[in-house]
C-alpha cells in the first residue's frame, strides 16, 4: 500500500485530472477500450490519500446566501443521507467524484474564483483559460470522501465549441457573472442554455455566482443583486455574491456547493437503488461500470 504525502499528492491528483480529461471526450477512440472510472483507477493503484483539509470537512449543511434564492433553505442534510453516511461511516468507501462545469463570460473571474478557494491565492494579472482546465478539490462531508471536479471553461468565443464538449455529465454548474457588469448577468442565460443542451435539467444543480464584490459600491451591489435573485428564482438557481480579491464568500459558497451535491448524489442513489441496503448506497464502486459480457452462444 503506498502512501501519498502531500509532496506526492499534487502529482497523482494531477494524473487523475489528465485521465478524467482523456475519458471525458467522448469522441476519443481510447475510451471504449478504457472504460474504467476514477474510483476504478484508485482502487487498481491502491493508493491511500492524507486526510482531508480540516476547512474540507462538512459535518452539516452550510446555509445558504440569500433565502430568497436558494435551491432550499432547510438547516440539515436530508434525513436519508445523514442515515446512509451514519450506517456506513465505519465501513470501507470508494473514491466519489462529482463534476461540476464553471461557466460565463470572458474575464468574469472564473479563474479566480476557483483559484481563490483552491489554492488561496489571487492573481492580478489576467491570463485568459485557453479551451478547459480544472481542479481537483477533495472534501469530507458527514464522514464519507468526496471529491469535486472544478471545470474552468474558456469564456471567449473562439474557444466556446472546445469548452461545450466538457459541459456533458455534468452534477452541477456555475454560471459566474461580474457584480459590476450589468452585461454579463445579461448573458447568464445563454450560457446555462448552452451547458443544458449537453445536460439532463432534472438532475443537475445550478448556481449563480456574481463575482468581484469589492469592485460594487452598496447601491450598485444593491441593483444588481435584485436583477440577479430574479434571474435565480426564474432558472431555479441559488444565488452567491463573492469576491475572489477579498475571499469573501469563496468558502462557504464552495462548501456549499459541495454538500448539495453530494445530497443530490447520495439522494439519487438511494432511488435508484430500490432494494439495495442503505449501507451500500454512498459506496461507488467499479461494479457500477463494468459492461455485461457478451455470449458466445449464437
Amino acid at each position: 500500500m503506498l502512501y501519498l504525502r502531500e509532496s506526492r499528492n499534487e502529482f497523482f491528483l494531477f494524473f487523475l485530472q489528465k485521465c478524467a480529461r482523456l475519458l471525458e471526450y467522448e469522441e476519443c477512440w481510447l475510451r471504449p477500450q478504457l472504460n474504467v472510472s476514477l474510483a476504478a483507477i484508485l482502487k487498481t493503484c491502491s493508493i491511500m490519500l492524507p486526510p482531508v483539509k480540516k476547512d474540507r470537512v462538512i459535518t452539516h449543511l452550510p446555509k445558504c446566501f440569500s433565502p430568497h434564492a436558494a435551491l432550499h433553505t432547510k438547516e440539515g442534510f436530508h434525513p436519508k443521507v445523514k442515515a446512509a453516511c451514519q450506517t456506513q461511516k465505519a465501513g470501507a468507501l470508494s473514491f466519489n467524484v462529482a463534476k461540476v462545469i464553471v461557466v460565463g463570460d470572458v474575464a468574469v473571474g472564473k479563474t479566480c474564483l476557483i483559484s481563490r478557494f483552491c489554492k488561496g491565492a489571487f492573481d492580478k494579472n489576467y491570463k485568459a483559460t485557453i479551451g478547459v482546465d480544472f481542479e481537483m478539490e477533495r472534501f469530507e462531508v458527514l464522514g464519507v470522501p468526496f471529491s469535486l471536479q472544478l471545470w474552468d471553461t474558456a469564456g471567449q468565443e473562439r474557444f466556446k465549441c472546445i469548452a461545450s464538449t466538457y459541459y456533458r455529465g455534468a452534477q452541477a454548474i456555475i454560471v459566474v457573472f461580474d457584480l459590476s457588469s450589468v452585461t454579463s448577468l445579461a448573458h447568464a442565460r445563454q450560457w446555462l442554455e448552452d451547458a443544458m443542451k449537453e445536460n439532463d435539467p432534472s438532475s443537475v444543480l445550478l448556481f449563480l455566482a456574481g463575482t468581484k464584490k469589492d469592485l460594487s459600491t452598496p447601491d450598485q451591489l444593491n441593483c444588481i443583486e435584485q436583477e440577479a435573485i430574479r434571474l435565480s428564482e426564474e432558472i431555479k438557481a441559488e444565488y452567491w455574491a463573492v469576491s475572489a480579491k477579498s475571499g469573501d464568500g469563496v468558502r462557504d459558497f464552495f462548501l456549499r456547493v459541495a454538500s448539495l451535491t453530494f445530497e443530490a448524489n447520495i439522494l439519487a442513489e438511494i432511488e435508484k437503488s430500490g432494494s439495495r441496503q442503505v449501507k451500500d448506497i454512498v459506496r461507488i464502486t467499479d461494479a457500477d461500470h463494468k459492461p455485461k459480457r457478451k455470449s458466445n452462444c449464437c
